[in-house]
């Protein structure tokens, strides 16, 4: 892995006011370097060019840290990561904070396999990748996190029988999707949505976060 994408990530990092260890650094670049060999067989990413992949992939994900670290304050708590693809953010959340417990689900096989493939290689014992459709999911989960991976009443809804009791769901997303906030369901309660910058992309991008609503009595 060349030093100027180990520089790329530390000045990405600096900017997010992320303080990452010199282990986490090379943790993700170990993760970059793995998808860069699985995507030639496998295509689990678009982005071919390494310094894309760092600003479009690695720096967008990093942009969950900080929002998600607030939410939880260090506590231990349990994610999943939905249509996770090659991991993202879900392998990066894991790296970045070794007290969450994270679980990445994928209807792809090879995608999944390749997520406990970078467990492995990578010693994350608090990751793992399953080939599963969301929606059989009964597991309880504290935090239901997506990245481009559908609109938000799809998300919501799909995923609902994983979230656990006082768990919250958290979609990244590009420009604030207000058609998609507006067609939730009833019961599905917006409580913030923040702006994300990402380091070296100028794009719009923002975190919105749900929960749902207890029914009022009549």
């Amino acid at each position: 892995m060349s030093l100027n994408l180990e520089e790329g990530l530390r000045l990405g990092a600096k900017a997010l006011n992320l303080n990452l260890s010199d282990e986490q650094v090379q943790r993700l670049l170990g993760y970059m370097a793995l998808i860069q060999k699985w995507t030639k067989v496998y295509n689990l990413t678009a982005v071919r060019d390494p310094a894309d992949m760092l600003t479009h992939h690695l720096l967008d994900s990093l942009t969950a840290i900080a929002p998600l670290s607030r939410h939880t304050q260090g506590q231990p708590r349990k994610v999943l990561d939905v249509g996770s693809g090659g991991g993202l953010p879900g392998v990066v959340l894991a790296i970045c904070m070794p007290e969450l417990n994270v679980t990445c689900v994928d209807t792809v096989a090879k995608k999944a396999a390749f997520v406990q493939q970078v467990a492995v290689s990578l010693k994350l014992p608090n990751l793992r990748g399953i080939h599963a459709r969301v929606e059989s999911l009964t597991d309880p989960y504290d935090v239901i996190c997506s990245r481009a991976f559908a609109s938000l009443p799809d998300f919501v809804t799909w995923s609902r029988s994983a979230l656990a009791e006082g768990g919250v769901w958290m979609a990244m997303k590009g420009k604030h999707p207000q058609d998609e906030i507006d067609a939730l369901p009833a019961d599905v309660k917006v409580f913030h949505v923040e702006p994300l910058t990402v380091p070296g992309l100028d794009v719009e991008r923002c975190m919105v976060w749900m929960k749902p609503e207890a029914a009022t009595p009549a």
